[in-house]
This record gives structure tokens, sequence and C-alpha cells, in this order.
């Protein structure tokens, strides 16, 4: 059976919360009172029909077409997320309900576009990975990049810190020593040796890995000022690192 482009927020919320449990928490399975309450078992069996779920034993899974569809449903999601709290300075409770129903909003082609602008970040503000897309595997930095990473900056440019994020909480530990807090201002001096950065009153230096963790929320007037990025070769053709 096709899959309808647009399938209904009840059956993607079913679908995100399968994701979560099954790809990201390690279950095989889940039983319908694990995926919500109302409704949920008729959602199931729609999701079952349109070969997006398998059910075996009063207990479901995500079949392999329910994998793309969820994995899609999540990033969307996630990005929204990142677009109400990074863009749009939009936090709390609020920044969750506005995410969740602009999600459902993001059809084919809208997330590709507000990836791209966000920089292709790889977590949610929560920590919580978003999952890829086809632009993140091409790596394309686009010349309306407004969240950039600090390592992909040219010397001089600034902007406030939108986010950090590493696997490895001995780097977030160590810029969080520097005071590298999302709100702050940050300035790019220096790329080599190493890249150096201003916060505040105090200058650091790292390594470029640790830069990488460092996403910065542009300036506005040097972003129209620079065309988006037009004049920084390594933001727009940058496509190496990830």
């Amino acid at each position: 059976m096709n899959i309808p482009e647009i399938l209904g927020e009840g059956l993607e919320e079913i679908l995100e919360r399968l994701w979560t449990r099954t790809v990201e928490k390690g279950l095989e399975s889940c039983a319908p009172s694990e995926l919500g309450e109302s409704g949920v078992e008729e959602a199931l069996g729609e999701l079952e029909a349109l070969g997006l779920v398998r059910g075996e034993a009063g207990r479901y899974a995500l079949a392999e077409r329910g994998r793309e569809e969820a994995a899609n449903t999540v990033r969307r999601h996630r990005l929204a997320e990142r677009l109400f709290i990074d863009v749009l300075d939009v936090k709390g409770e609020l920044s969750e309900e506005s995410a969740c129903r602009f999600e459902h909003m993001l059809h084919r082609g809208i997330d590709e576009k507000i990836c791209t602008l966000l920089g292709h970040p790889q977590a949610c503000p929560h920590g919580k990975p978003i999952p890829p897309g086809p632009c993140c595997a091409e790596a394309r930095r686009a010349v309306e990049t407004i969240v950039a990473p600090l390592d992909l900056l040219s010397p001089g440019r600034s902007g406030t810190i939108a986010y950090v994020h590493s696997t490895d909480p001995r780097r977030v530990a160590k810029l969080l020593a520097m005071g590298v807090l999302p709100g702050s201002r940050i300035t790019l001096i220096g790329r080599s040796p190493s890249f150096s950065f201003q916060v505040g009153y105090s200058q650091f230096a790292v390594d470029g890995e640790i830069a990488a963790d460092i996403h910065v929320r542009l300036d506005e007037k040097a972003h129209a000022e620079q065309g988006g990025g037009r004049n920084d070769r390594r933001l727009r053709h940058g496509a190496g690192r990830r």
C-alpha cells in the first residue's frame, strides 16, 4: 500500500514514540499502553495496514518501511525544537508545544531547508540525536546558514552561542568552565595554530574538535553584510567535516 505524503498528527505521534522506545531505548517491541491512551490501537491498525509497523502477540515494532518514516518524523520534531529555541528564541514549555505543532507542517523538502538554515545540527536542545537527512549526508553549507559551528567561521565573526553539543562530557565540562554558555557573546579571533576566541572579557584557545562543539547564532548585521556567508568560503563550502 502506498504511504500518504502526510500521515496526520496521530499516526506520526505513534511512529515517533515507537522510534524512541525501540530504536533509541533498544526495546524489541511495545504494547499499545506504552504508546499512548485513547485511539492507540486503532492508529496502530492503520499503520500496520500501511506496512509501517508489524504486530505480534499484542506488541508492535517498526517495520522496515516504518523505520524510515519514523526517523523522518523524529527528525522534523527535533529540527522544529532547534528552530524555535536557536532562531526564534522561544524557550520552555512554549517551545515544546510549538515544536509539536510545527513538526507536522514540515512537509518533505521544507525540513531540509530548515536543517540547512540551522547548520545541520546533530542533536535537539535536550541532547537527543537528530536523524540525518540527505542534506546532512552531503554536508551542504548553504549561504543562508545563520547557526554554524565555531570551527567553520572566519576570524572576526561574532555571534551568540546557540548551544554546545558533544558526545564527550569532559569537553562539555571544559567549555562550561570557560563560560561558554548558551546566550553568551563569542568572537572567533584566530584559527591557527589553534582556534582562539573571546567570551566576555576572557580569551581561550581550543583544538578543532572542541571548536566544532560550539554552535554560534551569527549576528544578523554581519550576516547581512556578508550576504549570509557569501565571503566566508569555509562556511559555504566547508562540507568535509561532517
